[in-house]
């Protein structure tokens, strides 16, 4: 005799809202959590059985016997109603992750809402939204590979993301919040609690990587970089609409891998380079980790001369899945590692350069520029001999 309980959950997984994870979106949850009343991905119902079951009880679906009381209960509450309460004042700041965002970035997404329910309680959220945090991060060197102890101080009144090597002496270096990005960092560093901060500094762009052991420490630094940014964009443009700012935020790469590339002879051999795109600019290093981009390409708008092509030029040396980057000032020979990789980048660089540039991209452009430029003549950003 069929379960009559494993009907009634096939039917609550149909109802909107319960068809996707309540805390990722993920679509077709497998799993629930019958105390909180909500259904939930694989991926998140690792999380919420690693909290323990006096925080949230998980089972499947279908693989799992269901009791009458773990039906009502989910069948009382559901997802819908579940976000009202426990998502009921997360501030504008906050980066609600989706399925493919960083695991500890999930974590602690879950671990805020039913473990430290601070979108019900606003005054926990106090050591990310103040404006102000400092603390110690482990800092990877800019020559030497191995991570040191760091003081980092974050102030939103005056802008400033500063580090130092000893606490009573002067800073390390001083970073101007409303202009760095940072992303979390896994695939790079191999530690899940781990950030890349990238900055300009004279002209070119500057990665710090750092890190910490306690997942919900490194998280609440990049919601803290992320809510002084917005508060400062706040002040600037306080007529601007809230979407508009919130997308100036901390960005993740959209696109980053090996590719070949060539230098500006025709006689130049490909290297292998670590291409990053971040924003409008498509850095390229020796190492996924280097302190510094090898060279830095400004990715303008098509009417200005920018364009993306399928394949080399004529008379060019073809690596085999090339590809061409113009610019006004140089045509940049690039070869995926395959043909998948090369559609892929194709596709992303084609989207910067389809997009209208902001006053912003034109601050960062001019910069760029004058470092090569400092006389002010014609600029060929990117037209090192690599």
């Amino acid at each position: 005799m069929a379960d009559p309980n494993e009907k009634l959950i096939a039917d609550l997984l149909k109802k909107p809202g319960n068809n996707i994870c309540a805390d990722c979106g993920a679509k077709n949850p497998e799993w629930a959590s019958y105390n909180i009343g909500i259904f939930i991905c694989t991926k998140c119902a690792g999380v919420h059985r690693s909290m323990g079951t006096h925080i949230s009880k998980v089972k499947h679906t279908t693989l799992d016997k269901w009791e009458d009381s773990q039906v009502s209960r989910v069948r009382e509450v559901g997802n819908i109603a579940s976000k009202l309460h426990f998502e009921e004042r997360v501030p504008s700041c906050y980066r609600k992750p989706n399925q493919d965002s960083p695991d500890v970035l999930i974590e602690q997404w879950i671990r805020a809402k039913y473990e430290r329910e601070e979108f019900c309680h606003p005054e926990r959220q106090s050591h990310y939204v103040s404006g102000f945090m400092e603390g110690f991060l482990m800092k990877r060197g800019k020559e030497d590979p191995k991570y040191q102890p760091r003081k980092f101080v974050l102030n939103e009144a005056d802008d400033t993301l500063k580090y130092y090597v000893k606490e009573n002496k002067e800073p390390k270096a001083v970073l101007r919040i409303s202009e760095l990005n940072v992303s979390f960092a896994p695939a790079k560093t191999g530690n899940q609690n781990s950030l890349q901060i990238s900055f300009l500094k004279d002209g070119t762009t500057r990665h710090i990587y750092v890190y910490h052991n306690e997942s919900e420490v490194i998280t609440n630094w990049y919601l803290a970089i992320r809510c002084a940014k917005l508060h400062r964009l706040q002040v600037a443009y306080p007529g601007a609409n809230e979407q508009d700012l919130l997308s100036q935020l901390t960005k993740d790469f959209p696109k980053e891998g090996f590719l070949w590339k060539t230098g500006p002879r025709p006689s130049d051999t490909y290297k292998k380079r670590w291409f990053t795109l971040d924003g409008r600019k498509l850095m390229y290093h020796e190492d996924p980790m280097d302190a510094n981009p090898k060279g830095e390409i400004f990715l303008g708008h098509t009417s200005e001369g920018y364009a993306i092509k399928m394949g080399v030029p004529p008379g060019a040396r073809d690596q085999g899945y090339s590809f061409t980057l113009q610019t006004p000032d140089r045509t940049y020979l690039l070869s995926a590692q395959a043909n998948e990789d090369r559609i892929q980048w194709i596709q992303v660089l084609q989207k910067v350069i389809d997009r209208p540039l902001t006053p912003q991209d034109a601050s960062i452009a001019a910069r760029l520029v004058r470092k090569r430029n400092p006389d002010n003549v014609k600029s060929c950003y990117g037209c090192a001999k690599d």
